[in-house]
């Protein structure tokens, strides 16, 4: 329905209605009320099987209530910094209870101190996701809880260089490759146990834009972001059959420390600007919501799935 003032008159609108589905397509115009009377008694079949379709659409479909992530649900969620920060308490606020961890105990007690302070269900625990002992504190922190854990989200990553691909030393591409890439399987293996027999539960992975669009200073952590894209199709493979789902969150330009390398780079902020129409630098909060959902019911038919979260798309 669209309504165009006539030429020469604006106190005249004509209308013109278009009615589609059961009983083919109407076009009528109507220029006063009873025009309109005329019309709407001339199509009351139509509309009478619109509305008694859309009642059938309603009420045919015996749908459980819609719910968010429940309080007897628990996430590892791998980092109490920025994006992380931000995954935790969205997943808290949604009535889960939530355990943060960093390299960094001050890191962990500022987050618990805030988020607990909001009233959110939260634990803690200092964790190198790249040392087996840590990982096994993390996992024994989480069952504590509820003996059970539901979701793992590894926001975790390092980029202890930056520079080109073939400047980087052995030390450099051991270092990410253990933390970026291998931590995520690892700690998941040894989690699976807790995670298969309670029906629903989702990892969530996190890559990075360079993964798509590299940037040159970023050579080995851009390899390790594109190496989660592969791991997350490959684990969703692998734990479809035990109703785990796999997906992965692809963070663009966002608000950190950690990304200040290429949003205070002018000729790289232009290029992104100019080639792809972003707008602004993300928030963390950006990339929250999203991470909740896939941690739903409402993505019970989503895996093996990299979301971009950039202000643009980076696929073809």
């Amino acid at each position: 329905m669209y309504g165009e003032k006539c030429k020469g008159d604006s106190q005249k609108t004509t209308v013109i209605f278009l009615v589609w589905g059961w009983g083919g397509t109407q076009p009528a115009q109507v220029k006063s009320a009873s025009d309109l009377l005329k019309f709407l008694f001339s199509t009351r079949k139509i509309w009478r099987q619109f509305l008694n379709h859309t009642v059938e659409l309603n009420l045919s479909h015996d749908q459980p209530p819609r719910r968010r992530v429940g309080r007897d649900e628990a996430v590892i969620a791998i980092s109490a910094l920025r994006i992380g920060f931000a995954i935790s308490r969205h997943l808290a606020q949604d009535g889960a209870h939530v355990v943060v961890s960093s390299r960094k105990q001050q890191n962990v007690d500022q987050a618990l101190a805030v988020l607990q302070g909001e009233g959110l269900s939260m634990s803690g625990t200092m964790c190198h996701v790249g040392k087996a002992e840590d990982r096994d504190q993390l996992v024994a922190t989480a069952l504590r809880h509820s003996g059970n854990v539901d979701f793992l989200v590894c926001v975790a990553g390092v980029n202890p260089y930056v520079g080109s691909t073939l400047g980087s030393s052995e030390e450099v591409w051991d270092k990410i490759l253990n933390v970026n890439v291998k931590a995520p399987a690892l700690l998941l293996s040894q989690l699976l146990p807790h995670m298969e027999n309670r029906g629903g539960s989702s990892v969530v992975l996190v890559s990075s834009i360079g993964a798509y669009l590299p940037e040159a200073r970023l050579g080995a952590y851009n390899v390790s972001k594109a190496a989660i894209l592969g791991l997350t199709k490959t684990l969703s493979l692998e734990l479809a059959p035990k109703d785990i789902r796999v997906n992965c969150l692809v963070p663009g330009v966002i608000d950190t420390a950690f990304s200040k390398v290429t949003f205070e780079d002018p000729d790289f902020w232009n290029h992104l600007k100019g080639c792809h129409g972003i707008q602004r630098v993300g928030q963390p909060e950006d990339c929250s919501g999203l991470v909740s959902f896939l941690c739903s019911p409402d993505a019970s038919y989503i895996t093996g799935e990299s979301i971009a979260v950039a202000g643009f798309s980076p696929h073809l």
